[in-house]
């Protein structure tokens, strides 16, 4: 994917490279399955791509760093579910964060020319710590983890970085970073990486909320069975539908936008005038859409059963994906302390 122009001794790539992670702060849910990792898959099979996905195990330090026991068993938990959805890696490379110590190298060097200002205006700074006020996140890692999200990015001089609109901020940032280091040490070292923008369907959690972990609340790729069904039957529903003969809104109603992804177009036309005029009732469509969800997570749960079988083999593809990525990070950084003089 990768080839050496003797005429410049740059290394250029004979596709585009795409990069993007997850923080390994759990088990993942269906939200991250339909909100990233089903796009990553999507990407990856285009055959347009070279992919890069990490786990980014540092960036769950910058708010979980009094408690780091279960981050690794949390990277490796996840790495299972990447391979469950259909990441394969013949076809992109999986790797851990902080196995790669040059994206720490490069974080300080992009960290002495960051202006403070860029990162006191992060919405995301703001938003965290008015949602996360049982910890304190009053740190220089976590005012500064935008910068660490720029050198993983910029590393491998990815053309792209899959994204939804509200992560936009921190790609901005990211470009403003390469455009002000390229400028003050007058080389082209890096890519002006480009948002590649996703639909990112809305899933809430099984109360109404945003599906979270930390809110209990979430449906996880790995639920099947007595698990599953149970959550489905406690999802809420219309509010204003209190009886089974009350006609109801699918429009408002969180069970039905899941069968928008899982059931059939024509099941799905039929529920939707079904409940309009009480025609089905929420305990009926409730065990229809778990049913649908059981038959099309069958696949990853066989995968996933596979692999949470075979452990050795997920550390081998680990390794695998952390030597070719510190063969990339390698070279960048030595294109890197060229332009900077040291």
């Amino acid at each position: 994917m990768m080839r050496r122009s003797i005429l410049k001794g740059e290394w250029l790539l004979s596709s585009k490279r795409i990069l993007s992670g997850m923080r390994p702060t759990g088990k993942l849910h269906l939200g991250n399955l339909h909100g990233a990792l089903t796009n990553w898959v999507d990407l990856q099979n285009s055959g347009q791509y070279d992919c890069f996905y990490f786990v980014a195990d540092w960036h769950a330090i910058t708010s979980d760093y009094e408690s780091t026991d279960s981050i690794r068993d949390n990277g490796i938990q996840m790495v299972i579910d990447w391979l469950s959805a259909g990441l394969d890696p013949q076809k992109s490379t999986l790797f851990v964060q902080s196995a790669i110590k040059e994206h720490a190298e490069l974080f300080l060097l992009l960290s002495m020319i960051t202006p403070l200002a860029w990162l006191q205006r992060n919405p995301t700074y703001k938003e965290m710590q008015a949602e996360l006020t049982s910890r304190d996140l009053s740190t220089f890692g976590f005012l500064g983890y935008p910068v660490l999200q720029a050198a993983d990015i910029i590393m491998y001089k990815a053309y792209g970085v899959p994204v939804g609109v509200d992560q936009l901020p921190h790609i901005e940032l990211t470009r403003e970073i390469v455009r002000r280091f390229n400028y003050l040490y007058q080389k082209e070292v890096f890519v002006v990486p480009e948002p590649l923008l996703t639909s990112v369907p809305k899933l809430l959690g099984v109360d109404g909320r945003k599906m979270s972990k930390s809110y209990d609340n979430a449906i996880y790729m790995s639920d099947r069975g007595k698990v599953l069904q149970t959550k489905i039957a406690s999802m809420f529903t219309d509010p204003q539908r209190m009886r089974r003969t009350d006609p109801g809104d699918p429009d408002i109603c969180n069970v039905f936008s899941f069968h928008g992804l899982y059931s059939a177009p024509q099941t799905v036309s039929e529920i939707n005038a079904a409940c309009r005029v009480a025609e089905i009732g929420c305990i009926e469509c409730k065990k229809k859409l778990a049913s649908r969800i059981e038959e099309a997570m069958a696949p990853i749960h066989e995968r996933m059963d596979y692999y949470t079988s075979h452990l050795p083999e997920i550390s081998d593809i680990i390794a695998a994906g952390n030597q070719k990525a510190a063969d990339v990070a390698r070279r960048t950084m030595e294109e890197v302390r060229a332009a900077v003089k040291i």
